[in-house]
């Protein structure tokens, strides 16, 4: 019997696609297990919004004041900055007109104020909260760091895939090029890459549409039921 499992770093409010990954896999796979880049922007700590009709990076301080390597599950949030309230009014200021506001963010702003400090734990919740307002089954999310498992790289994945009982990896495709496509077949697990085709949607006062921005951007402008609808299972 076939199980189609994805696999992905915990992000930062991601986009439309990461939750098409859920919607499509037997289980899915938090990779918290892995390091986590001590220099520059990632997807973990801050995402794309349309700020004044303009794609702009919001962003989670995180704690870089250590030595040595950690692992995602390892890192903190820097608290010590209001960045949730500023990111409160950021979206009050640059989405409080849009169809669904009033609807999304009770929710959000419960999410941004989820008390923790770690950034795993953060993410997760968001992503799981955000999944159950769309009907998405949640009962198939599971922490990589939860699994014992030890390889690096492709070998890490693989071990993964076959930890939770799989036998199809669904690949997102800014894979392709790095990871050893070879070595799942010969792993007996059959690669798929997703192929998401990111729909359009009305996004309030935007001249043209900018694909990639973060769920809440849809959620703010399609609601819960149609942003469902959006990420679609294929």
């Amino acid at each position: 019997m076939s199980k189609l499992i994805a696999i992905h770093q915990p992000n930062f409010f991601p986009w439309l696609g990461y939750f098409n990954k859920i919607a499509r896999s037997d289980k899915f796979i938090f990779l918290d297990n892995v390091q986590f880049s001590k220099t520059g922007g990632g997807w973990g700590n801050r995402v794309q919004l349309l700020i004044n009709n303009s794609p702009t990076w919001v962003t989670m301080p995180i704690v870089r004041a250590y030595h040595g390597t950690r692992c995602i599950y390892e890192m903190e949030i820097n608290n010590n900055t209001p960045w949730r309230e500023k990111m409160m009014r950021t979206f009050t200021v640059n989405y409080g007109r849009t169809p669904f506001f009033k609807e999304v963010f009770p929710i959000l702003e419960m999410l941004i104020n989820y008390p923790t400090n770690s950034l795993a734990d953060y993410n997760i919740n968001a992503i799981r909260t955000l999944s159950l307002a769309m009907e998405l089954d949640i009962s198939k999310l599971i922490s990589g760091s939860s699994l014992d498992v030890g390889s690096h790289a492709t070998d890490l994945l693989i071990e993964m895939v076959k930890a939770v009982g799989g036998t199809t990896y669904l690949s997102g495709g800014g894979a392709d090029g790095y990871q050893e496509d070879e070595k799942y077949e010969s792993s007996g697990i059959k690669l798929i890459y997703q192929d998401f085709q990111h729909p359009e949607y009305s996004q309030h006062k935007a001249k043209d549409f900018v694909p990639g921005m973060s769920i809440l951007d849809t959620l703010m402008n399609c609601g819960f039921e149609q942003t469902s609808q959006l990420i679609g299972s294929v």
